[in-house]
């Protein structure tokens, strides 16, 4: 069954532990750890820019020069960003190097699935109350079936990810052949959430916009990236190598297979669709990339566009994440003045969740120059990204989490007294 609902670009996303210092705080206070979780943040608050440039900004045939390159780099891998941070989000919760055994283990896991429940619920709200995929849902269900993965080592995480990328593709590819319309009404009936909204369990394990039979493989490919030691440079210069690695042999390969016509409209169309519409105060809907699996025919599963959701899309995508996290963590590990800098857009990548959901709705309020276009113009975006810098770099001062952070850290308060 073909999927026709607007898109919804990757949220951000919060599930992190108890808080290291403020972005605020001296760099003299930190240690290397911490300098490498700053760059983490940093990794994160570029992913909601990403994500504004997507939802708000100028399609990509309306832009050219260094907005074109903005534009094209964001769509889709604003997303994939986001999905790898959770799974290294996930690994600082059940423990980095080591896993966290015993009652501090269960206490850990039991985190995470509240977390999962949460932002599958809210997921559900804002899909209930702004229309269209709302991808919070969708990290919700990344975050339970990522429970029994998250005390394996880093070589076990990296080898699940890459099977995950080289076979959940072509498996959904043939799973979505096989449903008919009788079936997906007849699933779609018993299920609670699709009579709630737009996105049923249906959608987010195999038929949606951001299906974990696929997304998954982000996720565990940040969970292998947490576990790895990023506080020594021969692994940093490790890392550097294999997103590039992947980045030019994913898409270099799916280049010469599908061909260079092929791989522009795949990129073309993902960023037309993803612009599509503008966020309405109206309706709350958002423009999203699109480009899922079921209406793919069998030659599309060698292209690498936004959102296609094959594995040359899905390797490439990670050395891209791999790529911006390792480059991030360096970067503010080694210019202490340049973290001093990006203070206040750090703050950002710290409330991540909150500048996700508050880009929703805090839009219609927004003051927008006269004859303003979203579709034509970058003044929308750079008022959301100049209004959440601000709001964070004055939120931090005062408070270690962001509003939506701190409410979704105190559900989680009952897995405490777990025994």
């Amino acid at each position: 069954m073909t999927n026709t609902q607007p898109l919804q670009e990757a949220p951000p996303q919060e599930i992190s532990p108890p808080p290291s210092p403020t972005p605020t705080e001296p760099a003299t206070t930190r240690g290397p750890s911490m300098g490498r979780l700053v760059g983490v943040d940093l990794a994160r608050a570029l992913a909601v820019f990403g994500m504004y440039i997507v939802h708000i900004g100028p399609p990509l045939s309306a832009t050219s020069g260094v907005g074109w390159w903005v534009r094209y780099l964001s769509d889709g891998h604003s997303s994939v960003l986001f999905a790898t941070l959770a799974g290294f989000s996930l690994m600082l919760l059940a423990g980095r190097r080591e896993p966290k055994t015993g009652l501090a283990g269960r206490q850990a896991k039991a985190r995470i699935a509240i977390r999962a429940v949460v932002l599958l619920a809210l997921g559900t709200v804002m899909a209930m109350s702004f229309g269209g995929v709302i991808i919070l849902g969708f990290y919700g269900v990344y975050f339970l079936l990522a429970l029994p993965l998250v005390r394996l080592r880093a070589r076990t995480l990296a080898i699940v990810a890459a099977g995950i990328a080289l076979v959940g593709p072509q498996l959904a590819f043939a799973l979505n052949g096989l449903l008919t319309e009788q079936i997906v009404q007849t699933i779609n009936a018993y299920d609670p959430l699709r009579r709630l909204s737009e996105v049923g369990v249906l959608d987010l394990l195999l038929t949606g916009f951001y299906p974990a039979i696929t997304w998954m493989a982000f996720v565990v490919a940040g969970m292998a990236l947490a576990r790895a030691d990023l506080a020594k440079t021969a692994v940093q210069w490790r890392l550097a190598v294999l997103g590039a690695s992947l980045t030019v042999a994913a898409y270099g390969t799916s280049l010469l297979l599908a061909g260079k016509d092929a791989l522009a409209s795949m990129a073309e169309g993902g960023s037309s669709s993803g612009s599509s519409g503008s966020m309405s105060g109206s309706s709350g809907s958002m423009p999203m990339d699109s480009g899922s699996l079921p209406d793919m025919p069998g030659s599309m599963l060698l292209t690498a566009g936004p959102h296609s959701g094959t594995t040359f899309d899905i390797i490439g995508s990670i050395g891209v994440a791999i790529l911006v996290i390792v480059a991030a963590t360096v970067a503010m590990d080694r210019l202490p003045r340049l973290r001093r800098l990006a203070t206040p857009v750090i703050a950002v990548g710290t409330m991540s969740l909150t500048a996700y959901v508050g880009h929703f709705v805090l839009q219609p309020m927004l003051p927008m120059p006269a004859g303003a276009d979203t579709q034509q113009s970058w003044v929308p975006v750079l008022l959301f990204i100049l209004g959440a810098t601000v709001f964070a770099a004055i939120w931090s001062r005062f408070f270690r989490r962001g509003p939506l952070e701190y409410l979704l850290n105190a559900a989680t308060k009952p897995a405490s007294r777990l025994r």
